[in-house]
């Protein structure tokens, strides 16, 4: 397998950026999930889950900050842009040690029985356990891969045998740690894509709610489209 893509989220839950290359330290790629937005009321970060409108903008970094444009074209800089765009209050927010404190419904269709949970510090992840995702394009199917949000996308497939082993990718070294579970973010309308509860249907029935994998970096470094992967201490590509 190949990285095809790469794929940056700046800002949790906002549409995100395509890169040839990128650095990859212990929190994962360079400013992925870097900042958040933040509600003063509760001070839980926002996400896709409980405010839907956040995948209908896209985000990119320009010198070390984000930038956001919205579906109009309007381009989103501070904490006064976003409160004016969303019609409510929020404040930008680099991830910081304490983590982030994240929603989610237990009922993905009803969207009812929501419980809260705080990720890990450094970057704002859903979990200490996924600090870079990737997932194959034989996975993916036919569906667009915004919907899962993978850092990266590679070309054949054999991802999910990669768990609980350790993989190089460019320089990098990546311990495998987990599939990951999904939400009813992967639902939600995106530009060009309308609301769709059968991906989530699908993927509970077809596979046990899982698609892509996500790990933790043992060794950070830096990855480009057209690298491959291997198993860390071999030179070979893993059987799928």
């Amino acid at each position: 397998m190949r990285i095809s893509q790469i794929w940056r989220y700046p800002i949790k839950s906002i549409g995100g950026e395509s890169l040839s290359t990128a650095e990859v330290g212990v929190t994962g790629l360079g400013g992925d999930r870097g900042w958040g937005l933040a509600d003063p009321a509760t001070g839980n970060v926002l996400t896709a889950r409980r405010e839907p409108r956040l995948l209908l903008a896209t985000c990119r970094l320009l010198d070390g900050h984000p930038v956001t444009t919205t579906e109009e074209g309007a381009e989103l800089h501070t904490s006064v842009d976003y409160s004016e765009w969303l019609g409510r209050p929020v404040e930008l927010a680099a991830a910081d040690e304490a983590g982030g404190v994240f929603e989610n419904p237990m009922d993905p269709f009803g969207e009812t029985d929501w419980i809260s949970w705080t990720g890990p510090g450094g970057a704002w992840h859903d979990s200490g356990r996924t600090r870079v995702s990737m997932v194959s394009t034989t996975t993916l199917r036919d569906w667009d891969q915004r919907r899962f949000r993978a850092n990266v996308i590679l070309d054949g497939d054999g991802e999910d045998a990669l768990v609980e082993r350790s993989i190089r990718l460019g320089s990098c070294t990546l311990e495998i740690t987990k599939q990951i579970d999904r939400c009813v973010m992967v639902t939600r309308p995106q530009p060009g894509l309308d609301r769709n509860l059968e991906v989530l249907k699908t993927l509970i029935r077809e596979r046990d709610n899982h698609l892509a994998v996500g790990g933790l970096v043992t060794e950070p470094g830096r990855i480009q489209v057209g690298d491959e992967l291997t198993m860390a201490g071999e030179g070979a590509s893993p059987s799928p």
